[in-house]
């Protein structure tokens, strides 16, 4: 091996050291651990036990279901508003853009336990400003956390408020990244803003907007701090429980380090399989 070789590895061995037993590691001993009855001491050999347990488990299917269903309504909602979003802020029209860019990305900024915070005391029953507001215009107020389908409601609407702005950024780059002598021959063909937001813009976005999904998809799978924090560790009754927290009461709470590493690697392989369709559907037809 060249001593040129062999300097470049001896600079990189202890960053690969590093890397090889905090993650390398990590990964491979949890994948062994979920094959283990960790209920048990000594610890032995039981697929029965974490993986066939997974398949009839019904609190398994209930976080599951929770999952999918905020990947289903919070991931579209968040990723269009985010391209409108970004699109506004490309405009030449709109003044003092960069503190438009900066309002629109601070929430990724905000630490996690203080907006979950917020978003719990704004929803409030009794003191919260969302049914102060709801009172005032002559409706009775909601009990937002004692109701499954409310307080889904609020993980959604408080997840799109602090992802939206980062992804309409990561769309923004894209959009400048568009020549503009694409939209002065479209004008000059008399193509409406519309049809050149529909027939240019979106089609040459599609690459950025495939990432973002892909990112949010995976980000919504680990879905943990908003429904322990905004409702209560996933109330009312399981109703917002998230696969994220499901692992995390496996894990912390009941100690079953088996049965959390099994859902563990079950969301990265749905988070794979997922990413993956998004990206066969918005794959380019040959």
């Amino acid at each position: 091996m060249p001593f040129r070789t062999r300097s470049a590895y001896a600079f990189l061995a202890p960053y690969l050291l590093v890397f090889a037993t905090f993650w390398v590691w990590p990964i491979i001993d949890s994948f062994l651990i979920s094959f283990q009855n960790t209920r048990i001491n000594p610890w032995k050999y039981s697929f029965q036990a974490n993986w066939g347990r997974l398949f009839y488990d019904p609190a398994f299917y209930n976080a599951l279901y929770n999952t999918l269903i905020i990947l289903v309504i919070q991931v579209p909602v968040m990723i269009a508003l985010a391209t409108v979003m970004a699109v506004l802020l490309n405009s030449p029209l709109l003044k003092a853009r960069p503190l438009f860019r900066f309002a629109f990305f601070a929430p990724v900024v905000v630490g996690e336990v203080a907006y979950a915070a917020v978003f719990r005391l704004m929803f409030s029953l009794d003191f919260g400003i969302i049914n102060k507001m709801i009172s005032a215009v002559g409706f009775s107020p909601i009990s937002w956390f004692d109701n499954a389908t409310a307080a889904m409601a609020v993980i959604i609407l408080a997840v799109t408020w602090r992802w939206a702005g980062y992804n309409a950024i990561i769309i923004l780059a894209g959009l400048q990244a568009i020549p503009d002598d694409v939209y002065e021959a479209a004008t000059l063909d008399r193509v409406s803003k519309t049809q050149q937001f529909f027939h240019i813009t979106l089609p040459l976005l599609k690459p950025i907007i495939l990432f973002c999904v892909v990112l949010s998809v995976i980000g919504t799978m680990q879905l943990f701090t908003e429904p322990f924090l905004i409702t209560n560790r996933g109330g009312p009754g399981g109703g917002t429980e998230t696969l994220g927290l499901f692992l995390y009461r496996q894990g912390f709470t009941s100690l079953n380090f088996g049965y959390a590493s099994a859902i563990a690697y079950t969301m990265a392989a749905l988070a794979v399989v997922i990413s993956f369709f998004n990206l066969w559907i918005g794959r380019d037809p040959k």
